[in-house]
C-alpha cells in the first residue's frame, strides 16, 4: 500500500479519448497500438494503466474495439512493472469464471493487477446481444451480489452463496492468489448505490473529473461511510494539457475543442443509448470539457508547474491515483513524464515504481 502519488494512463482501446478527427492523432484501437503506448508508459514511469472494457466501440459503432480481458493477460506477460487494471461489466460474465481470469491474469502480472466493476451505461451493447439492460439501481443491486462472489473467490475462499441472481455450491479456484492476499478491485460511478457499493467492496473508489471543491466533497462523503478493513483510497480520471506556459496550454486546448465539436453526431449517438441516471454523464454536462470521465473539468490544463500544482492539491485532498488521458497520446505520456513528474517527484509526493493498490 502506498499513499504517495501514482500516476495512470487510459489505454487507447477504442481510439481517442478527445477528439476523433485529430489529425495529429489518427484512430488506432490495435492491440500494437495499445501495446506500444503500455510499454512506453512503463518505461516512462507511469504506475498503472486502466483498460476500459466495451465489446462494440461506444462512439463509432464500425470501428475497432480492444478486447479487455485478453489485452490484460497479454499485458501482464509483456510488462514488469506497471500495474494493470480491467474494467468489467458485471452482466457480462458469471462472477465464478471471471474470478478464475482475474487470478490467472494476477498470477501472470505477478501481482500487479486490478479489477475495475463498472455499471455499464451503453444500452446498445447489451439490448443487441439479447442481454437486458436493467434499470440502473437495479444493476448495482446485482453488481453487488456479482463483486461479493468474486471478492471471496480471489481471496481464496470456498465460497457458497445462495441469492437472487446466482446458486453457488462449495466453490474454490485454485492456484490462489501467489503474491498477495487478492487482486485489487477499483469501483466507479457516483451515484448512491455506485457510492456505497465503494464504500463495502472496493479498495479504491474512481472519481471522473471535475474541479477540486468537487472531488473533496466527494471524498469526505465516502470516508464518513462506514467500513470495515482498510481505508478506501482514491482515484481521480482526468485529461491533461500541459504547456510550458498556461497560454500555450489553453491553446491546445482550443484545438481540442474545436476538434470535438465535429464529433457532435457521435456525442448524440451516446446520449440516445445512455442511461439518463449515469451521473457521469449529468456532470459533464455541467461545462464544456474534452475527454471522457470528466476529461479536462479536473483542471489540469496549463504549465508545467500549474499541472504539478493542482495534482499535489488533488492529492492533498485525497487523490492517490490520477488515471491520465492525453491527446496526441504518446507525444503527450513523454512531454508529461519529462516536465510533470519530476516536478511531482520534486515535492517529495510520487510513489515508488513497484507500487500499486496491495490487497
Amino acid at each position: 500500500m502506498t499513499s504517495g502519488i501514482r500516476f495512470g494512463v487510459w489505454a487507447p482501446v477504442h481510439g481517442p479519448r478527445a477528439a476523433l478527427n485529430d489529425p495529429e492523432e489518427p484512430f488506432d484501437a490495435s492491440w500494437e497500438h495499445n501495446k506500444a503506448v503500455i510499454l512506453e508508459a512503463e518505461q516512462l514511469g507511469f504506475h498503472s494503466t486502466l483498460i476500459a472494457q466495451h465489446t462494440v466501440n461506444p462512439h463509432l459503432p464500425d470501428h475497432d474495439q480492444l478486447e479487455t480481458w485478453t489485452a490484460a493477460a497479454a499485458l501482464a506477460a509483456l510488462t514488469r512493472r506497471i500495474e494493470i487494471i480491467a474494467a468489467i461489466k458485471p452482466f457480462i460474465f458469471h462472477p465464478v469464471f471471471l474470478a478464475k481470469m482475474a487470478l490467472q491474469i494476477e498470477n501472470i502480472s505477478g501481482g500487479r493487477f486490478g479489477i475495475n466493476l463498472i455499471n455499464a451505461w451503453n444500452s446498445a451493447e447489451f439490448e443487441k446481444a439479447g442481454i437486458a439492460f436493467g434499470e440502473h439501481d437495479a444493476r448495482y443491486e446485482y453488481g453487488r451480489e456479482w463483486i461479493s462472489v468474486v471478492s471471496r473467490l480471489i481471496a481464496g475462499e470456498t465460497v457458497t452463496h445462495k441469492g437472487p441472481h446466482f446458486s453457488i455450491t462449495d466453490y474454490k479456484l485454485t492456484p490462489r492468489d501467489l503474491h498477495r492476499g487478492r487482486p485489487s478491485i477499483y469501483i466507479g460511478g457516483e451515484s448512491e448505490p455506485a457510492r456505497a457499493l465503494a464504500a463495502d467492496h472496493s479498495d479504491v473508489w474512481f472519481i471522473n473529473g471535475q474541479p477540486l471543491a468537487d472531488v473533496a466533497a466527494l471524498i469526505a462523503d465516502l470516508r464518513r461511510r462506514p467500513r470495515e478493513g482498510a481505508p478506501l483510497r482514491f482515484g481521480l480520471s482526468a485529461f491533461v494539457i500541459a504547456r510550458a506556459s498556461e497560454e500555450e496550454a489553453h491553446e491546445a486546448y482550443e484545438r481540442l475543442v474545436r476538434l470535438a465539436a465535429l464529433d457532435a453526431d457521435v456525442h448524440a449517438l451516446q446520449r440516445k443509448h445512455a442511461d439518463p441516471k449515469t451521473v457521469m454523464f449529468q456532470t459533464m454536462a455541467k461545462s464544456v470539457r474534452v475527454g471522457t470521465n470528466g476529461g479536462t473539468a479536473a483542471g489540469l490544463v496549463g504549465s508545467y508547474d500549474q499541472v504539478s500544482e493542482r495534482i499535489l492539491a488533488f492529492h492533498q485532498a485525497g487523490i492517490e491515483l490520477f488515471m491520465l488521458q492525453f491527446q496526441p497520446l504518446r507525444a503527450e505520456l513523454r512531454r508529461f513524464a519529462g516536465e510533470v513528474i519530476p516536478r511531482v517527484r520534486a515535492a517529495g509526493e510520487l510513489a515508488p515504481a513497484l507500487a500499486f493498490s496491495d490487497a
